[in-house]
């Protein structure tokens, strides 16, 4: 990426496939990363942080494939200031048709004393060395000082002068832990572009997380402060409390162009759909109220704002939900609506369906409508997270019959299929949902822990779906499984064994045990 742009341009980094994958139990398989990457492509964002390759083989064999991929964005991967994660990186981006190394070492007393055991000359000296080796692998570097918030802005100032001597062409101003506030973090980047030589030949950049819920505003305030490039993830996904969401730093830039004048390459119509993909592969529920991709973002209970909204939409709307790829009005489906109709829905919900997908989502469709007076969006598209969760894998479940109350014993009699062959238990436990846990066990013998199990309502009313969200954890890693049924006990076989699943495909080989 030329440090020669508009300077109304703002470049988007999203690094919701490294920043974003690190949140715990957040995993994301190979084929996964890869229909993000090619979403995140399609939407427009320049810059994709597709993985930290020294860390694994997986992610190795991922930032590889997305380059090899890739046809537009520049794809970009981590590496510490170490001459083996370089080359590992440099190996892993080579195919790219427009390739960036990313690396970075801490330089706040404090990472500096306790973390890297370094001082300060030995921390200024991999700098240059680490720059200019990556520099030397290919033409687009950029360089993070981590924790740079908290470093002392004399030695900051001689860490980014060595950086960009050495051949850096962005530097990144990571506030990593998310301390500084919008005035501060404004000044800061405003300063260190006064202060340092050559300022003016490299790209600035942001990289704010959300600690104290100030990531948003910390990235506006050091574009306003000359960053042309923002760092964000899908949802604000990301370590602790996360990062900048692409999807707010994009929709306010242009919801107020007034006052903050910079433009975007980003569809903005495709933010509800790239916020859904993450949601459905990491597991992670969008809450309600989330600005721009929540639920709630563009619905109207009070009384006083659907008579503002019935007069005029800007009463109360200051974005289209258009804009954003949510459908203007919820048309709610019903057990006597068409194919035609349906497929229309699915494609305004960002699902197009090719003809086999589509009629095995209309069957399960009809058998909800069925079951249930009204199909809202949210039901449609937890229906299909549930397909495409259950397409390939292991494990699949067939049925289940519980017998709860208040005398007990409480048991449950169920029905999968492991590896092509049925599976019969029937089991007791302490509570349905126990007992429906301990079939799933027999079947399919594991070591792996419940770490989470969570309910919600998908839609309102008494004959709404219950979404589940079940965690499993097996020597330190996870993997996230969620489903939705009518059947709260359903939904949570559903997502239990589409937890283990995604387990069986990390590798851990515990099913075969």
């Amino acid at each position: 990426m030329s440090s020669q742009q508009d300077n109304s341009d703002i470049i988007i980094f999203d690094t919701t496939m490294r920043d974003g994958e690190q949140s715990p139990g957040a995993s994301m398989s190979h084929a996964e990363k890869l229909d993000l990457a090619d979403l995140l492509e399609g939407m427009g964002v320049n810059v994709i942080e597709a993985g930290f390759p020294a860390a694994s083989t997986g992610d190795f064999e991922a930032v590889s494939e997305i380059a090899r991929r890739s046809k537009e964005a520049v794809i970009c991967g981590l590496a510490r200031s170490t001459e083996s994660d370089i080359n590992r990186c440099a190996e892993a981006v080579r195919h790219a048709a427009r390739p960036r190394i990313h690396t970075f070492i801490s330089t706040s007393p404090v990472h500096m004393k306790h973390k890297l055991r370094m001082g300060a000359n030995a921390v200024l000296e991999a700098v240059g060395r680490s720059v200019a080796q990556a520099r030397n692998l290919v033409d687009d570097v950029e360089w993070s000082p981590e924790d740079a918030t908290r470093t002392e802005f004399d030695f900051l100032c001689k860490c980014i002068d060595a950086a960009i001597v050495a051949g850096a062409t962005t530097i990144n101003i990571p506030d990593t832990v998310g301390y500084s506030h919008p005035e501060e973090y404004g000044r800061l980047i405003r300063t260190l572009r006064e202060t340092i030589p050559n300022s003016d030949k490299v790209i600035w950049s942001t990289h704010c997380h959300n600690d104290l819920g100030l990531a948003v505003a910390n990235s506006l305030s050091g574009a306003a402060a000359g960053a042309r490039q923002i760092e964000c993830t899908i949802n604000g996904l990301g370590e602790r409390a996360g990062n900048a969401a692409l999807e707010e730093v994009v929709m306010a830039l242009n919801v107020r162009r007034d006052s903050l004048p910079f433009k975007t390459e980003i569809d903005t119509t495709k933010l509800s759909a790239a916020s859904h993909m993450v949601s459905r592969i990491t597991g992670f529920p969008v809450q309600y109220n989330k600005a721009i991709v929540g639920k709630n973002a563009f619905a109207h209970e009070s009384g006083i704002h659907q008579d503002g909204m019935l007069k005029n939409a800007e009463t109360y709307e200051i974005m289209r939900p258009e804009d954003v790829g949510v459908a203007k009005t919820s048309l709610v489906m019903g057990k006597h609506s068409g194919r035609h109709a349906f497929k229309d829905k699915m494609i305004s919900l960002g699902h197009d369906l090719d003809r086999e997908a589509l009629n095995e989502a209309f069957v399960r469709f009809k058998d909800l409508a069925d079951r249930k007076k009204h199909v809202f969006d949210d039901d449609l598209l937890a229906l299909i997270d549930d397909q495409l969760a259950a397409a390939g894998e292991r494990i699949g479940f067939d049925r289940l019959r519980v017998v709860a109350g208040s005398e007990g014993p409480q048991s449950a009699h169920l029905e999968i299929t492991v590896d092509g062959d049925s599976c019969v238990a029937e089991t007791n436990g302490n509570g349905p949902v126990d007992a429906v846990f301990n079939a799933i066990r027999t079947c399919v013998p594991h070591a792996a822990k419940l770490d989470l199990f969570q309910v919600h309502a998908v839609t309102g009313g008494t004959d709404a779906q219950a979404e589940v969200s079940v965690r499993l954890k097996d020597t330190g890693i996870m993997a996230m499984g969620r489903a939705s049924d009518p059947d709260t006990l359903v939904a949570s076989a559903k997502a239990y064994i589409n937890a283990l699943n995604k387990l069986d495909n990390r590798q851990l080989k515990r099913l075969d045990q």
